[in-house]
């Protein structure tokens, strides 16, 4: 492997004014930068990025976990994620849970061993539903920080980047009422996850405040989104004068907008639908789902932004918690249009 010290000697300069030179130092003359990177180039010189940990401290790499990959909203959060860590000069590491407990813990092990700086994490479903979260105090335990995104947990004391998501499905209904719609139905597929849990009572609040409805809340849960449709038809039976479809997750809009049409509702003049999900995703049913969008790109974004700030300024500054925008784009399956 050729060294710093290689360098310096083919070159006939010193290892600093080497080290300097592939630092752009402002020390160090253009001339002497260009002749020191063409010859590091020449010679096929890589950076000792384990020696440069162990001197700093810091790998300059963080470690993310997520749930779903396959989940638009997940992979466009580690898009945003990625972008914003290499503009900073870090690197990721990605893992994946799979909504598993024991991957989720596996992968924190893993990484924890001095592999990473810090960690930018959405819990997996199995974690939040055990309510152990004992793998991630041990980190807090051992000063690695953690940012969590849309997935969180009051009982870790860590910074947050989140949606607003009471205020997402609040907006939403009050939307379809504004329609005039009086039958509004809430699908979820979520679970007793806690995102899940705030955009329920999101529904179930505007329903309760609006003067123009008396609807009691009406909420279908549903294990997987494949199985929306089946429920779909079994609550257009039940609920013939449904006129306004809610789904909180990325798929099961899509599921509801194909479901309705082969029952033959006029979307959206019988029955208006809004989903979760990202401006790309919605154009694959026809019409075009409107959605909440939670710009995920952003949230990475944001986090990586958070964690950055924490490892490189005061570690004990108090945790915070970041709300990133939402938006309700309205497309081919709400009457209104923006």
């Amino acid at each position: 492997m050729i060294t710093l010290k290689d360098l310096a000697s083919t070159l006939g300069v010193s290892v600093s004014t080497v080290s300097k030179a592939l630092k752009d130092s402002p020390e160090i003359s253009q001339d002497t930068i260009k002749r020191v990177k063409e010859i590091a180039k020449e010679l096929n010189y890589r950076p000792n990025t384990l020696a440069l940990s162990l001197k700093n401290r810091q790998t300059k790499t963080l470690g993310v976990i997520i749930p779903d990959i396959l989940n638009p909203f997940f992979a466009n959060t580690l898009y945003g994620i990625e972008q914003q860590a290499n503009k900073l000069g870090y690197n990721i590491i990605t893992c994946i849970s799979n909504e598993s407990f024991t991957k989720e813990n596996d992968s924190i092990n893993l990484l924890s061993n001095g592999s990473v700086d810090g960690f930018i994490l959405s819990i997996s479903q199995e974690t939040q539903a055990k309510d152990d979260l004992n793998h991630l105090k041990d980190l807090l335990r051992q000063d690695v920080p953690i940012v969590m995104f849309d997935r969180t947990s009051q009982s870790i004391e860590c910074d947050k980047v989140v949606i607003d998501d009471f205020m997402s499905t609040f907006n939403a209904v009050n939307m379809f009422i504004e329609e005039g719609r009086r039958k509004i139905i809430l699908i979820n597929t979520l679970g007793d996850l806690s995102v899940a849990k705030l955009r329920v009572l999101g529904y179930k609040t505007a329903l309760e405040k609006s003067s123009n409805t008396n609807q009691e809340p009406i909420i279908i849960n549903v294990d997987n989104a494949k199985d929306v449709r089946g429920y779909i038809k079994n609550m257009c039976e039940v609920h013939p004068d449904v006129d306004g479809v809610l789904c909180i997750d990325n798929k099961s809009g899509l599921v509801a907008v194909s479901a309705l049409n082969r029952l033959n509702y006029n979307i959206p003049k019988d029955v208006s639908i809004v989903g979760f999900s990202s401006e790309e995703f919605s154009y694959l049913s026809d019409p075009v789902l409107s959605t909440v969008t939670q710009h995920g790109e952003e949230i990475g974004a944001v986090a990586v932004d958070m964690l950055v700030d924490r490892l490189t300024g005061n570690k004990k500054k108090p945790v915070s918690t970041t709300t990133v925008d939402f938006t309700i784009d309205h497309r081919g399956t709400t009457l209104k249009k923006s």
